[in-house]
């Protein structure tokens, strides 16, 4: 397979506001466009854009193109199941709203430390190969989110697991929270393959810092600033797969046309890289990247990554000079369908689900303090 993967993840809306609004008819644009140059592998799960991404899936793959002209992954999400018999019921669920017949790669989705417990609990590795025994996933793997110490306590003991899927991008290679390399360094140790998620980090490594940019465009003028991320990403000599939130028609565009014949970054172009996440660590204010998994489960209805990035947006900026910048106008604008950052009550939700396992109330009164006058 080639290495560039569409995570259904970040899709188009309709309606800004509205995450399950997806624009099928762009989706489907973009799904013929990354077929026609021979990327076959697509990335769903249960709660991605608003719980409508497994049906966007068959409407906009599974509906249109033979079962075998294409390879769809899919994830159990441990918010979900509550007993042996919520894994089959939600298994269920996924062949019915895809309409796949089986999955080629199935997941145990964004395992930490807390949800490892529950699925050791739930004996849920042994129910995976059980499907895979009955013909209904191809490849056995799970997604993470945690330290290199606890995924080599867990490919030990589950060593039949055939691949992982972490975080892996340049800003994190050497984050002391996400630790990509080293987390990817413990995969390669066990002989795993990895899917990467998250190479552009929900948007952030699409928009470097000026001085950034200009050294990254006098090297390869013709490339777009992403695209260094995304091939960072499939540098890497274990990774067979890089998943890629694409948001638009033109960022699928972008992307097929330097991964269909992909070259490796230069260890030159790799010390480019580098030298930018120093930079880029020295502005951004929220490591947050978008995935959206907080805002669900809000009971003020807080649309955190939104506020996050308005926030990391406006300390980019002199704001002693300025005073005022357009983001004040677009947080307004938010809360008129949406919960203040100071309607925060502190319950605890949206840390205990965040990947990159931020302290997001501490955070909220930032912004708060920030934005609500």
């Amino acid at each position: 397979m080639k290495k560039l993967g569409f995570g259904l993840m970040r899709m188009p809306l309709l309606d800004p506001n509205d995450d399950a609004s997806v624009d099928i008819e762009q989706v489907k644009q973009m799904v013929d466009l990354f077929i026609s140059k021979g990327f076959t592998y697509f990335d769903t799960a249960i709660m991605y854009n608003g719980f409508a991404s497994q049906k966007v899936a068959k409407a906009a793959i599974v509906d249109r193109y033979p079962r075998d002209s294409f390879t769809l992954a899919t994830k159990l999400h441990s918010a979900f199941f509550n007993s042996f018999e919520d894994r089959d019921r939600i298994f269920a669920q996924q062949l019915e709203e895809t309409g796949a017949g089986y999955f080629d790669y199935y997941l145990l989705h964004g395992i930490e430390a807390d949800s490892y417990t529950k699925y050791e609990k739930y004996d849920c590795f042994t129910w995976l190969l059980e499907k895979k025994a009955q013909g209904l996933v191809r490849h056995a793997g799970f997604s993470f989110h945690d330290t290199p110490e606890l995924l080599d306590e867990i490919l030990t003991k589950h060593p039949e697991m055939e691949f992982v899927q972490m975080q892996l991008n340049y800003l994190d290679w050497e984050s002391e929270w996400i630790q990509s390399r080293a987390v990817y360094e413990t995969a390669v140790k066990h002989g795993k393959p990895v899917i990467v998620m998250e190479p552009v980090k929900g948007g952030t490594l699409a928009k470097v810092p000026a001085a950034a940019e200009a050294l990254m465009k006098a090297a390869e003028p013709e490339l777009s600033i992403p695209s260094w991320a995304i091939r960072f990403a499939a540098s890497q000599e274990h990774v067979m797969m890089v998943l890629s939130g694409m948001s638009t028609l033109e960022q699928m565009r972008d992307n097929v046309s330097y991964m269909e014949d992909f070259k490796p970054l230069t260890a030159e172009e790799i010390a480019l890289t580098h030298k930018t996440a120093d930079m880029i660590n020295g502005q951004i204010a929220v490591p947050c990247t978008g995935c959206s998994y907080c805002t669900d489960g809000c009971p003020m209805q807080i649309p955190i990554p939104k506020y996050f990035s308005l926030y990391n947006e406006d300390m980019r900026e002199d704001l002693e000079e300025k005073g005022w910048t357009i983001n004040f106008t677009n947080y307004e604008n938010l809360t008129r369908s949406f919960g203040k950052a100071g309607d925060c009550i502190a319950c605890g939700q949206c840390e205990g689900v965040c990947p990159q396992h931020l302290p997001i109330i501490e955070l909220m009164k930032k912004v708060s303090a920030h934005f609500d006058h």
